[in-house]
């Protein structure tokens, strides 16, 4: 699997560290161009979910301070599914029923290790194929498909 990170000037020691486990755990750490942490959040989650609306990427994870401002911005992008997550079950939950492929974490809000375990549970969880998750996901890309003409 493809990962990329993104952070803005409040995520830039977790960027690294999440870095280093991606690689460790044997994926494909993708560098996003610029490779570099911006000051204002919106720009780093439009780089990132750029990324994956295009396909360079499969998932990412995007750092600010709380993780909600890259979370809003990046959901602004089609194809896009971003979410905070703080704990490790939304994590893995929100890729299993809801498609997420953005983990968004705040470094001011969670500690390193939390930090890889939900960076973990996100990357090596799947999408369901159970039909309740398949019939929810597909009603968010209608309505995406509605309003993202």
């Amino acid at each position: 699997m493809r990962v990329s990170i993104a952070r803005d000037h409040a995520g830039v020691r977790y960027a690294g560290l999440l870095s280093e486990e991606i690689v460790n755990r044997g994926y494909e750490l993708v560098p996003l161009n610029p490779d570099i942490a911006f000051d204002d959040y919106p720009d780093a989650a439009e780089v990132l979910a750029s990324a994956i609306h295009e396909g360079r990427t499969d998932r990412g994870i995007l750092i600010c301070g709380s993780g909600v401002g890259v979370s809003v911005a990046a959901n602004k992008f089609p194809g896009v599914r971003a979410a905070v997550c703080h704990d490790c079950y939304s994590a893995h939950q929100g890729v299993e029923h809801d498609k997420m492929n953005i983990l968004c974490i705040g470094q001011r809000v969670i500690g390193e290790e939390l930090a890889r375990e939900i960076a973990q549970a996100f990357l090596s969880a799947e999408p369901s194929s159970e039909e309740r998750h398949v019939r929810r996901s597909e009603k968010i890309d209608t309505i995406e498909k509605k309003h993202f003409k």
